[in-house]
């Protein structure tokens, strides 16, 4: 399925896949309601030109034993996956036809919780990492842009149960942020899988 099949537009050096409607909403409702209640939710602090700030979200870091990952000058070590997570990961590998050994979830509780212009572009992910996203809850505007640029070139919502795929050369060419906004918005849960892999 072609991230814009339902318009002419097409971003070069990338190759992205949203499936919209991949859970259907009663299993989508399900799992919001568990990993919300369930999730052991922290809020780290980072360091930004000399001062500590909290991330503006709630996260948590799943994976197995190997799977430590450090992202915003942050080390994470996995917590165990929950029987919920293990049968959520098996399923979205199915999917993307990969193993996956690590999951970030992303509380978002209003819409002045975001996540800022970034790449997935850490080491430790390889040359060209497949983030699986999936998006649980209200929906975000989700924008990208080339790497060395200002200017959003393309923004989409991801809604309740969709399933957004980034692999090959995306993270070497291009950034997405989820920003803030002012518009009222439910919480939204956002797990991103990926393959972290062994130092050498």
């Amino acid at each position: 399925m072609d991230l814009f099949a339902d318009s002419p537009l097409q971003l070069p050096d990338a190759d992205l896949q949203l499936h919209a409607q991949w859970l259907d909403i009663a299993t989508a409702d399900h799992w919001l309601a568990e990993l919300s209640a369930q999730t052991p939710w922290q809020q780290p602090q980072v360091q930004i030109y000399g001062r500590q700030l909290s991330v503006p979200r709630l996260v948590a870091w799943y994976g197995d034993a190997e799977a430590s990952y450090r992202y915003s000058g942050l080390s994470h070590q996995p917590l165990p996956w929950t029987a919920l997570l293990a049968q959520i990961r098996a399923q979205v590998e199915r999917a993307v036809g990969q193993s996956l050994n690590g999951v970030l979830l992303n509380y978002y509780r209003d819409g002045q919780d975001s996540m800022g212009w970034h790449s997935d572009d850490e080491t430790e992910l390889g040359a060209n990492p497949l983030i699986a996203s999936l998006n649980l809850g209200g929906p975000r505007r989700f924008d990208l842009r080339r790497k060395g640029q200002s200017r959003i070139e393309h923004s989409l919502p991801l809604q309740h149960g969709s399933l957004l795929v980034m692999r090959g050369p995306t993270q070497h060419y291009w950034q997405h942020q989820v920003a803030k906004t002012r518009r009222p918005c439910a919480p939204r849960l956002n797990l991103t899988f990926r393959l972290i892999k062994p130092s050498p």
